[in-house]
């Protein structure tokens, strides 16, 4: 595929560059998402096993799966998406990563200080005192763990619908939005708010924005430039070409 020159002149000259990452980038490494007809949801009903009414209805089960998910995650890799962008952080005076997915591949494959919009399926807290967990998570029979605090039940620390996004990290990831001169939207199908409105709201503000996904999405119409392909494919160009352009300059 080519790379517009405009976008690469446009990153060259970024002092502050976000790149907002969803579904998309995780399953380029084998993670299916829960829109996929076979994927991690297909089975069952979301509002049973993301929820806190679901988990108080039945918490071995959701604590099953999420056991099962953690399985998943920890025989997956980071995919050249994830490094890809992970090198960009060591490229531009200012970088910031949104992500909305609960891997932690992205950190996996060298990324730092990522803002994590619906928490992470690697750590757990107490539902009832909130404060972290770091006992053994895998007990026989798959029995839920409880806290060595206050007895109370364990969850995993990722957000669940109906659930509020951490205000620190959203507030974080807005600000960068209006900040930043360059904007990337990877992986994400547009759709889940209040993340989907990131980018639009960088475009808003000045930035140029550009749009990685094998698909059309909800906002495409709107970004400066949408690259029709999997981030572990366009990223790795767009870097390549980045290069190439910077050693001409200097």
């Amino acid at each position: 595929m080519e790379i517009p020159h405009i976008l690469i002149e446009k990153l060259a000259s970024a002092k502050h560059v976000a790149v907002l990452t969803g579904a998309g980038v995780s399953a380029e490494s084998g993670i299916k998402t829960f829109r996929d007809p076979d994927g991690l949801w297909a089975q069952f009903n979301p509002a049973e096993l993301a929820s806190m009414d679901g988990f108080m209805s039945n918490p071995d089960l959701v604590w099953s799966w999420y056991q099962h998910r953690r399985e998943i995650v920890a025989e997956s890799k980071p995919n050249p998406g994830h490094y890809a962008i992970a090198e960009m952080q060591n490229l531009f005076e200012k970088f910031t990563l949104i992500t909305q997915n609960v891997d932690r591949l992205h950190q996996s494959a060298g990324s730092k200080q990522v803002l994590e919009l619906h928490g992470n399926i690697i750590e757990n807290h107490c539902v009832r005192c909130k404060k972290d967990f770091v006992g053994e998570t895998t007990l026989p029979d798959g029995q839920l763990p409880k806290c060595s605090y206050c007895g109370g039940m364990i969850r995993p620390s990722v957000v669940w619908f109906g659930e509020m996004l951490p205000a620190d990290t959203l507030l974080a990831a807005e600000n960068a939005s209006n900040q930043c001169d360059f904007f990337f939207t990877v992986g994400t199908s547009g759709e889940v708010y209040p993340a989907a409105n990131l980018p639009i709201v960088a475009k808003r503000h000045g930035a140029y924005v550009v749009e990685v996904n094998p698909n059309r999405t909800s906002i495409s119409h709107s970004m400066d430039c949408c690259l029709s392909a999997p981030s572990g494919v366009a990223l790795p160009l767009i870097l390549n070409e980045f290069k190439k352009y910077r050693n001409q300059k200097s």
